[in-house]
């Protein structure tokens, strides 16, 4: 496995010196490349974005903090208004990272299915927590948003992680720039799975403006009923406004069986401990990989989203 860091990639106001603050840290995540995982596919080089360097441990950092900043440049969060959004957890704990960080107060519409160590940190960063039916995922906590909002909307800010532009924004200015830094440019193929759709629309979006031969895959679960914590089954959810079907080059489908086998591959083989929403985006490249000829050199690119440390308590572990 080989780390590759971007230099002078852009981040949402990052400064090197000492003394900084943990926001400043944001962004400019490793691009692993992973030399044994994939090894049947000798013509292929697979990469993976690193994003639980991010100082709240996932990629939702990017856009949780674009959200806010957006919110203050408009006048919409102002002093005084709780910061509340729905979300399976990673977002989440963003929000409650960067809300700690500022000074604002959170509230968070949350399924009740989200691992418990998202519960816990969630509770550490002094989030209040709504906990909603966990067999209506994200679909439910958004619909609970929307009526405590109501109820008083002078009293919240709400991004609307699914809905607001500055989500998928953030993904363009950093994550796009630093794949095409740290890979020389070579990207081929970019894939990643679909949850509020923004790290995908983003990152696509800018890639294809870099190279449009680069081919641009969309990931979601095989099932509206999944274990992929942050995925939506988009023909069986409340699709996000940002999310532009007409983007992707490929849609695949993943299953959570196989993505929870493939996290303890990848820990095994790789010394990786990764999600399985993660494992779920690499099977997607594997996939892509096998209609690539053998006579053909490509690099797929994928982003990892968090790494196994929220899920370390799921039944997959031990299980033969």
């Amino acid at each position: 496995m080989t780390v590759v860091t971007s230099t002078t990639a852009s981040r949402e106001g990052a400064k090197a010196n000492a003394g900084s603050s943990v926001l400043d840290h944001i962004g400019n995540t490793p691009l692993l490349h992973l030399a044994h995982v994939g090894s049947e596919f000798p013509n292929i080089e697979f990469c993976a974005k690193a994003e639980w360097f991010n100082p709240g441990g996932s990629v939702k950092d990017r856009p949780a903090l674009s959200m806010i900043q957006a919110g203050l440049s408009s006048g919409a969060l102002r002093p005084g208004k709780t910061i509340i959004d729905a979300t399976s957890g990673n977002t989440g704990i963003a929000y409650a990272m960067i809300a700690a960080a500022l000074h604002y107060a959170v509230k968070l519409c949350l399924p009740d299915s989200a691992s418990h160590e998202r519960k816990r940190i969630l509770a550490a960063f002094g989030a209040e927590l709504v906990i909603t039916l966990g067999d209506k995922g994200t679909d439910g906590a958004i619909q609970r948003v929307h009526e405590i909002v109501n109820s008083d909307p002078e009293m919240y800010f709400y991004p609307d992680q699914y809905s607001n532009p500055a989500n998928w924004q953030a993904h363009y200015r950093t994550t796009a720039n630093e794949i095409w830094e740290q890979s020389s440019g070579c990207i081929t193929h970019f894939v990643a799975g679909l949850g509020t759709s923004g790290t995908f629309m983003g990152s696509a979006r800018r890639l294809k403006e870099l190279n449009p031969a680069i081919r641009c895959i969309t990931l979601q679960p095989d099932a509206s009923f999944h274990g992929l914590e942050g995925w939506k089954h988009m023909p069986t959810s409340i699709r996000p406004a940002i999310y532009d079907e007409t983007l992707a080059d490929e849609n695949l489908e993943i299953g959570t069986e196989e993505s929870y086998r493939m996290v303890k591959r990848v820990a095994r083989d790789e010394g990786l401990l990764i999600s399985p929403s993660s494992a779920a985006a690499l099977l997607g490249c594997f996939r892509i990989a096998r209609d690539i000829p053998r006579d053909q050199h490509a690099v797929i690119v994928t982003v990892f989203p968090d790494s196994a440390a929220k899920y370390l308590t799921e039944r997959f572990w031990d299980e033969t």
